[in-house]
């Protein structure tokens, strides 16, 4: 029996492995100060057919322990299912519960999005010939940042959707993957309709050194990108000023950064009130979102979120406050969860890669209904 740890996005460290009753883990932190730490990935092997306990002795110091209860970890012996495993909080332990099925068997935080299924996807997206690559530049692990860019060279308005700058938060990268998948349908009419005026600016992964490197929140530095909005480096935060940087060139119009939430079991969205410069055609914008995305998502919900800015407090170091400041437009955080959908349960799946793209697929009709008031 071992604890494997050799591929993309992997993240665990073997403390025990004496009694298979009582395996125990704990998770790597990710580089600086703060010691970010919930992402877990591994695989265990040579268990087909025993019951196993695996225990994260670690989970209670976790950046977000509270997310723990009610939580259930995914696995996978194929690596393109994943389902939810009995699993229990308590005294600061994590424990997974399990009969493998076979010798191999993968555990995770959730199901994960790799590396190589991006560029596959990548490639596939420019085959269509619908999209051109831009590579913006490179991040401090030599890695392209990779813009894709949909729709007119000479828009009426320009769109920016980006994903996953928390690199633990991997249902963003199964939504991009919803999203990109309609705009590239063949004869898919919305999405042939809002590229005839507006160009979309998409940049399917923000950390690609900290998603393969299994963290939960940094970059190879260490740098917590969405708090790296307002001053940049490419020392500590090149994936950020490479973005921003392009942001000036074509001017942003709408904006959608696209994440995951530890604890609250809902998707929802954390808008721009506390911005200096909010407004009534703000609001106006977001509430004409909201209700379409509730329309064409039932997973989608507005009464359960994050507590409002106060007025003028927002910080201007996440990306949508920046963003939303600097270009006076709709700038939103679309969150979902680690968990399962409260309002919609699934029992077997839990909020899954199916599901996460199909509320990707749906924010198009959200952005439709509000194109024509953006500017």
């Amino acid at each position: 029996m071992q604890i494997r740890t050799d591929f993309d996005s992997a993240n665990i460290q073997l403390e025990s492995l004496a009694d298979p009753q009582d395996i125990r883990l704990s998770i790597r932190k990710d580089p600086g100060p703060e010691g970010f730490f919930q992402w877990f990935h591994f695989r265990l092997t040579g268990a087909g057919g025993q019951p196993v306990a695996l225990r994260i002795v670690n989970a209670g110091e976790a950046t977000y322990a509270r997310g723990w209860d009610g939580y259930r970890a995914v696995k996978s012996a194929d690596r393109k299912t994943w389902t939810r495993v009995d699993t229990s909080y308590a005294d600061g332990v994590l424990e997974i519960r399990d009969t493998p099925e076979s010798d191999s068997v993968f555990y995770a935080y959730f199901a994960p999005y790799s590396a190589e299924r991006r560029h596959d996807f990548v490639s596939q997206v420019l085959a269509t010939g619908k999209a051109r690559l831009e590579e913006l530049g490179q991040t401090l692990d030599g890695e392209a940042m990779q813009c894709l860019v949909f729709g007119p060279d000479k828009p009426e308005r320009t769109l920016w959707v980006i994903a996953r700058q928390h690199p633990g938060e991997s249902m963003a990268s199964w939504w991009m993957e919803g999203f990109l998948s309609r705009l590239i349908r063949p004869g898919e009419a919305l999405a042939r309709t809002v590229l005839q005026t507006t160009r979309l600016m998409v940049v399917p992964n923000m950390c690609p050194d900290g998603s393969r490197r299994g963290h939960l929140r940094t970059n190879a530095a260490g740098a917590n990108l969405n708090r790296e909005w307002a001053t940049p480096t490419l020392e500590k935060s090149p994936e950020v000023l490479l973005v921003r940087n392009r942001m000036e060139e074509t001017g942003v119009d709408g904006f959608l950064d696209v994440h995951g939430d530890e604890a609250l079991p809902y998707v929802f969205i954390a808008g721009t009130d506390g911005i200096p410069s909010w407004s009534d055609r703000l609001a106006g914008l977001r509430r004409g979102f909201d209700a379409r995305l509730v329309s064409a998502c039932p997973d989608y919900q507005t009464e359960h979120g994050y507590p409002k800015n106060a007025p003028g407090k927002a910080n201007l170091s996440m990306a949508s406050n920046w963003v939303g400041e600097r270009f006076g437009c709709l700038a939103m955080t679309l969150e979902m969860p680690f968990k399962d959908n409260a309002n919609l349960p699934d029992t077997v799946a839990g909020w899954s890669p199916e599901r996460s793209a199909l509320l990707g697929w749906a924010c198009l009709d959200a952005w439709a209904a509000v194109l024509p008031d953006l500017r």
